[in-house]
Parts: structure tokens; sequence; C-alpha cells
């Protein structure tokens, strides 16, 4: 920035008006009469008055570009933070940019304010050979580091976040895996403390899902009532958040504030309701009454396309679970149909349904208030609805009709239609099928025509309805103040 400096030259020179002479005929001019009476001089202090005016003004301008310019830095001066989902399906890293505007956190999620990895298998396959996750863990540091600029590293945090898979072991595996991560995150150059290498709960988890969800429609920090509530669908477990104007048991009561502004939300997480888990477990299930079957332990599989051969290789790959005797002994064979695997998703959503001990039980013996407001449906209720090709209007009934012509299809033509999907993959989706309009229609209650629910993966500006972006949301507005002083957090 050039700065102009002005210079005063002052000529200190008596000035005299002009001699007018004006001669008369026949009289001779006399200069003495007609001079004229010198203009008074300048003091010398007004002259130092008007450099130091002069002088003071420049200072003063001088200053308050400074200042202008250096708060305009600060704004726009970038922050980092880091996030590391430990899902039961994979490690995913997110690396969000933001800024700090008049004492408040500014969020922008396109272009270069954010990007992520994803790595397989998750955090909870390391439950035999904990030392192993440093791999993985080591690989997104290193992806991480490579979005933030070098001098920032001390100055931005880095948080592991596991979930449902981490939550399904034993407390002293988790505790191994997460000493793991621990020893990588502390030598990775990023500002980090050992308790931000955690296993959260699966309320916590809904609440994140559901801060980003409304951060995105812009609801969030509005009227309550107005906010949409969130339904996920992960691999492990499923997530119920909204807001509920009727009472909720403590269990399940949770308040936020943000802003100025409180909700009190319904927030449970469905362990082992998740579209592996579920899976898995009907699977289970199947085996051991194959293998308790007196009729050559025969026994049909409605989840699974005809024309598959379910042997104990297969299942190994789809599930992983059983144990050696039931893959011996067991004899499974694929007749798929739609209804009938629906029934039989229906059957474990309601197990225990007869001990509900509240007035109102959807899942299970769990309490669930009356649906209130709009909701989206994410993670694996997307995945579902985008390989259906389904639309937004009426894709609950859309979905019916999907899942019948996928699960009565021969195997075979399934696999030419498919030809780049992974068997265990392919196989998922006549489950998948079933088990939502199981869990969303028959368990929870939304019509198949109720325009209350939608399926969605980004909202707003392309937002990533992700989880962790509502915990990067929450852990920095709580880590900022406003003019008031009043920190905006979780209660």
């Amino acid at each position: 920035m050039q700065r102009s400096h002005a210079r005063s030259s002052l000529k200190h020179k008596p000035e005299m008006d002009h001699l007018n002479v004006h001669a008369r005929p026949g009289q001779r001019s006399s200069p003495s009469s007609s001079i004229a009476k010198p203009k008074s001089k300048p003091t010398k202090s007004i002259i130092l008055l008007i450099i130091a005016s002069v002088a003071i003004a420049l200072g003063l301008l001088s200053a308050c570009y400074s200042i202008l310019l250096s708060g305009r830095n600060r704004r726009s001066s970038p922050r980092y933070s880091v996030v590391i989902d430990g899902g039961s399906s994979g490690t995913r890293v997110h690396v969000f940019g933001h800024r700090i505007e008049s004492g408040k956190p500014v969020f922008d999620f396109g272009g270069g304010n954010y990007a992520s990895l994803k790595l397989s298998p998750g955090l909870s396959a390391y439950g035999d050979n904990p030392d192993g996750a440093s791999v993985s863990v080591t690989e997104l540091v290193e992806f991480a580091k490579g979005r933030v600029p070098k001098g920032m590293l001390k100055e931005s945090d880095i948080r592991l976040m596991a979930t449902a898979g981490m939550r399904l072991l034993e407390a002293n595996v988790q505790e191994q895996i997460l000493e793991v991560t621990r020893r990588v995150l502390r030598s990775s150059g990023f500002k980090f403390r050992d308790e931000w290498a955690s296993v959260i709960s699966g309320s916590d988890e809904g609440i994140y899902a559901w801060v980003v969800a409304n951060h995105a429609l812009g609801s969030l920090g509005g009227d309550p009532l107005q906010t949409t509530g969130i339904v996920e669908l992960g691999g492990a477990s499923a997530q119920v958040t909204f807001v509920s104007s009727e009472y909720v048991p403590p269990e399940f009561s949770r308040t936020i504030s943000y802003g100025n502004v409180s909700y009190n939300l319904y927030s449970h997480s469905f362990l082992h309701f998740g579209q592996d888990a579920a899976h898995e477990k009907l699977l289970e299930s199947l085996h051991n009454s194959a293998a308790n079957s007196t009729e050559e332990g025969i026994v049909t599989d409605p989840c699974t396309p005809k024309g598959y051969i379910l042997d104990k290789n297969s299942h190994k790959d789809l599930s992983g679970f059983l144990t050696e005797e039931s893959r011996f002994t067991s004899s499974v064979q694929a007749a798929g149909n739609f209804s009938k695997c629906r029934s039989a998703a229906f059957a474990m959503l309601q197990e225990g349904k007869e001990k509900c001990p509240y007035k109102h039980c959807s899942i299970g013996s769990t309490f669930t208030p009356n649906l209130q407001g709009s909701f989206l449906a994410t993670e694996n209720f997307v995945h579902t609805s985008k390989f259906f090709g389904l639309g937004e209007k009426d894709w609950l009934s859309e979905m019916i009709l999907a899942g019948k012509r996928f699960c009565g299809e021969d195997w075979s033509k399934l696999k030419a239609k498919y030809p780049t999907f992974k068997d265990e993959n392919l196989l998922r989706y006549c489950f998948s099928s079933a088990y939502i309009l199981s869990m969303l229609h028959d368990s929870l209650g939304f019509d198949l025509d109720d325009e209350r629910i939608g399926f969605a993966d980004k909202e707003g500006e392309d937002i990533p309805l992700d989880w962790a972006l509502g915990a990067f949301i929450l852990n920095t507005v709580t880590a900022t103040s406003d003019y008031s002083g009043k920190s905006r957090k979780i209660l």
C-alpha cells in the first residue's frame, strides 16, 4: 500500500500591493503619497499548528487503515478441523475449513473447504489385531495433512469418533483399538487430546446427523417445530432423531442449544438393527432353523434371489458371522420372495415388543413418540433407493414394486444385468428393499405415499448429510462464543 505524503512549502516573503501612481496633467507624481501598507505575516505558532494537524490527520488515517486491514485478515483467515468417522463398514476422514466472522464461525462445505476419504474395513474389524488399525488411520491422517497448510497443523484439531461397529465389541477391546489410534494421532502434528479419540453413543450419532441436516436446510437456529427429523440406516445400527412436543422419557430425551434456541429431541440408536447387522441376524436365524430341522435341514431364504448357491463359503463372504458347526450342518435354499422377506424382517423388528413398558413402542420394546414434522431418510435408505432408480415422490410405494421384481428374479439374470457388482453387495438389495419397508412403514408408521419423508444424501448447497459434519459444527460452535459470551453447545 502506497501512502501519500503531503509536504507543505510556505514562502516567507513580504507581499506588497502594487504602487498606483496617477499623474495629473502638469503635476509630478509623488511616490510617497500612494504607497500601501504590507499585509500582516502569519505567526510561527500558526504554521506549526497547521503542520501538526496535517501530521495527526495522516497518522489517524494510517491507523484506521491498519485496523481495518488486520480485521479483514482475521475474518478471512481459514481454520481447519479433522474428524475421523470410525464406522462399521469403513473408516472415513473428513477435513473441514471454516472462518470466523464477528466472533462467530462461518461454515462452507463447498470447493476446497471440505474433503474426505474412506478406507475399508472399519476399526471394529481389528478386534483380534488392534495394532492393525494403525495402518488405515495413518493413511487417513496423511490425507488430512495434505489438505491443511503445514503452518496450521498445530492449530487444527483432529478427533476420532467410532460408532456402532465398535460399540458391538467388548469394552477392553474397544480401548485397545482406541489406544492404537491415539498413538497415531499424537504424532500426527495436529492438535490432539487423548479424550478426542472415543466411541460415541448412538444418541450422539443421531443428534449429529440431525444437526447437519437442519444446518443444510437452513432451519438450525430457528423454530424447533420447523426442523426436520432424521432416520438413519447404517450398517450396524439405525438412528431416529426428531423434535417432539410430547413427553419423552429421560433415557430417550436430549436437549441441545444452538444460538438462543433450545431443541428438545427424541434420539435413539437401535443397535443391531442396521442393515448389515439385521441381515446377518436373519441368516443366522435361518441357519439355526435348518440345523434344528428334522427334514434334512432344508430351510428356504426368502431374502436371497433363487438360483444363488448358499454354501458355507458364500455365507462367509456375505456375513462372516456363522460358526464352523452351523456352516457345515445347515442347508439353506435361496427362494427370493419379497413379501416373505418383508414379513421376516418385520418379525425381527417387533421382537420383544410384548415387553414394552411404555405407552408406545415401534421397534421392539423401545419407546418411540408419535412422528412429528418432516423427515429425511439417509445412508442405506439412499443407497437402496438410488440402486433401484426411485423418484422422490411415492418412493416407498415404488420400493415395493422394485423389491418384488428384484427378489423374484433369477440370480443369473441379475448377475448379467449388474456385472460390475460383487456378489455380497448385489445380494443385499432384496433384503434391504424389504427391510426398509418393514422399518419405515410397518414399524415406524410412515404411509406409503407419505410426503413427510424423503430420502437424501445431500441437502442445501450440496452439503453431505454425514453425521461427522454435524459433530464438526457442534464442536466448533461450542468452542466459539457469541457477543453475549454464551457458548452455543450441546447440553
